[in-house]
């Protein structure tokens, strides 16, 4: 039975490289636009329209290809240009003009503009290559692999590039070997609790009821994460080739997958992956003709953050209100219907063809003890090279943030008037924010913490699904843990009392400290609640919400302290501890910048001819401060309020 089942795959294989251009120079000129999400927000769709626009102009023959992110979503718009003679090249920060420049001097002059290159994507003697740069050479990129290389919405593009093969792997395989093989490879959940991939799907195939269920849990929430997104919109078939494969080692034959229908393009995406695979196959009733049967039903959840909870989610398939479930009897003895269910994470299953397909010994052969293969992480915040970046486990919070992310942005600000030249301000390294809204704040103090599951916990914090918020000094510990707190404390469903109401307890006491309203016994309280809430909450959001609380309080209780005891924000954020001053001494008579820019006409002329803040007026949006020239900085933040100077008087015989 075997064999023809290699060769209905090998004859989609073999017409899969047909249709697949690669970086092949031999089949013509190509151009790779990335289109996911991040690349349309930054204006990708209509850099393409440049390229097809240019092309026809100059008589050129190119195919222009939709790809999706590669990750590196701070140099987007990005695009890939394969031309005969010149190796593929990859250029960042696009704009329409450019794109159109960029074909005029590589197809007139033989000029690859450089200047936005980013890289060759292979080796060659001509330009160097992306992968000798900062950022990718310190990346291992398994899961992310197609992510930008190949047109999602194409599935022969999948299978030229290895598509599938660990299906045909799974295929020789019996289900209890695929397990196995998931054990060696030391596969724990990458959606954030980090549980042992092989136990729970020992548990779901030793459960005795069918049929059985597999759900891909898409339902991304937390704040400044992206990295489901991105595999989803780029690399579709690799998470419904790990689903097959994942049935087959359960004996379930119907899968769903969970997305959230604020991801259009991913639904969109999905929609069309799946209708392929059925097509060629590859999903339906006795895949390729072999004794596997798996289908797939894409289900769009309406957005709550309770709903990445596993009964929460089974409720809202089952078209019931989100709300977690006591467990035990967890999912894998009776979950959807009733019946054994499956729940793993994008991530998790997009894992499983590599490790089929590379071998579970090459896998386990990177990270570290206890957290083996790689991890997919979102740099967002303060942070130069904002996106994705995928490293082996055990690599270090400095390595990912400084070395790969870039560190923290300095500020640039105009040093003139006619904002001629330029000022250049550097920030300091706070904290970073990992495990999304229920994780922590860590210092710089443990920045070589290497990241697992197991070492983020000790330090208070958690993975989770692998959001990091970087922060620098102009951001309050305080006002961060009260975000957080606020975003949970919505997105609570109100089920536990604990979490309803001690959450909310726990955001009242902080509002107070930002607004310098707190005690000093409020810090005793909110460890506390924190504490009852963790201990009393039925599921996760609730048992970590309070880490943002609890983190801060550990690690930077001075900050605290000074909202408290002195009314001052150390970081100038929040606002009720604040005020703006113009220095007169640097203030100059014949500068209006700061003027124009207030929205509430706070800003006014004294009788000196200096500008002066009316207080009462003043919204504090900082607008003044952007305003002001940098060979200036006449404006300034004053905490604690206290330290205000008395303002002078108005000049009232001169208009603002």
């Amino acid at each position: 039975m075997e064999r023809p089942i290699r060769e209905r795959f090998e004859y989609l294989k073999k017409n899969a490289l047909k249709d697949f251009p690669g970086m092949d120079e031999k089949k013509g000129t190509t151009i790779y636009v990335g289109t996911a999400t991040c690349g349309r927000s930054a204006g990708s769709l209509e850099v393409l329209s440049s390229f097809e626009d240019i092309l026809k102009t100059l008589n050129i023959e190119a195919r222009i290809i939709k790809v999706g992110c590669h990750g590196h979503c701070y140099a987007e718009p990005m695009a890939v240009v394969s031309k005969p003679g010149w190796p593929p090249i990859m250029y960042g920060y696009l704009t329409p003009n450019r794109a159109q420049i960029l074909i005029r001097r590589f197809f007139n002059e033989e000029d690859p503009a450089l200047e936005w290159a980013l890289g060759a994507m292979e080796e060659n003697d001509m330009v160097p290559t992306v992968y000798e740069t900062p950022r990718w050479s310190r990346e291992r990129r398994w899961l992310l692999k197609n992510c930008g290389c190949i047109d999602p919405e194409d599935i022969n593009h999948y299978i030229a590039v290895g598509g599938y093969e660990g299906l045909m792997y799974a295929i020789k395989m019996e289900p209890g070997g695929i397990i196995e093989e998931i054990e060696a490879a030391g596969l724990r959940g990458l959606g954030g609790a980090g549980f042992e991939t092989w136990k729970k799907w020992n548990i779901c195939r030793d459960a005795p009821e069918f049929p059985k269920y597999l759900i891909c849990n898409a339902d991304e929430g937390d704040p400044g994460a992206f990295m489901d997104r991105t595999i989803l919109e780029s690399d579709p078939h690799s998470i419904i080739e790990g689903m097959i494969i994942a049935g087959y080692a359960i004996e379930a034959e119907s899968g769903y997958i969970y997305v959230r229908k604020e991801y259009p393009q991913a639904v969109s995406v999905l929609t069309t992956a799946v209708c392929q695979a059925r097509e060629l196959g590859l999903l339906g009733k006795n895949i390729l003709d072999s004794k596997i049967s798996f289908d797939i039903k894409i289900n769009q959840g309406a957005g709550a953050f309770v709903c990445g909870e596993e009964t929460a989610l089974i409720a809202s398939i089952e078209g019931k209100r989100g709300v977690p479930k006591p467990r035990p009897p967890y999912p894998a003895n009776r979950g959807l219907w009733e019946k054994p269910t499956l729940i793993n994470n994008v991530k998790t299953l997009a894992s499983i063809p590599k490790i089929l397909a590379y071998g579970a010994e090459k896998v386990s052969s990177v990270g570290m003890e206890g957290c083996m293969g790689t991890a997919v992480f979102a740099l967002a915040g303060k942070i130069k090279n904002a996106g994705l970046v995928e490293v082996p486990f055990g690599t270090t919070l400095r390595k990912i943030i400084f070395d790969i992310g870039g560190g923290i942005p300095p500020v640039i600000k105009a040093s003139n008037v006619a904002g001629e030249l330029q000022k250049t301000i550097k920030k300091q390294f706070k904290a970073v924010q990992i495990g999304g809204p229920s994780g922590g704040c860590l210092p710089e103090s443990l920045l070589d913490t290497p990241v697992c599951f197991d070492t983020i916990v000790d330090t208070g914090a958690i993975m989770g699904s692998g959001g990091m918020v970087v922060l620098d000094e102009d951001n309050c510990a305080v006002e961060t843990a009260r975000y957080f707190l606020e975003f949970t404390q919505k997105e609570s469903c109100g089920k536990c009392t604990f979490c309803r109401i001690g959450t909310k307890h726990m955001l009242n006491i902080l509002a107070d400290i930002t607004r310098g309203a707190g005690i000093m016994e409020d810090l005793d309280l909110l460890e506390e609640l924190a504490e009852t809430v963790k201990q009393g909450s039925l599921c996760n959001l609730g048992k970590t919400a309070p880490n943002p609380v609890l983190t801060t309080l550990r690690y930077f209780k001075e900050e605290y302290e000074a909202h408290i005891l002195d009314k001052r924000c150390p970081s100038l954020e929040c606002k009720d501890l604040i005020a703006y001053y113009i220095i007169p001494e640097k203030c100059q008579r014949a500068c209006d910048a700061c003027v124009g820019s207030c929205p509430t006409e706070a800003i006014y002329t004294r009788r000196d001819r200096l500008k002066a803040i009316d207080q009462e007026k003043c919204v504090k949006c900082a607008n003044c401060v952007d305003a002001c020239p940098a060979q200036y900085d006449a404006v300034i933040k004053i905490s604690p309020i206290s330290q205000l100077p008395e303002s002078e008087p108005r000049d009232d015989n001169r208009s603002n």
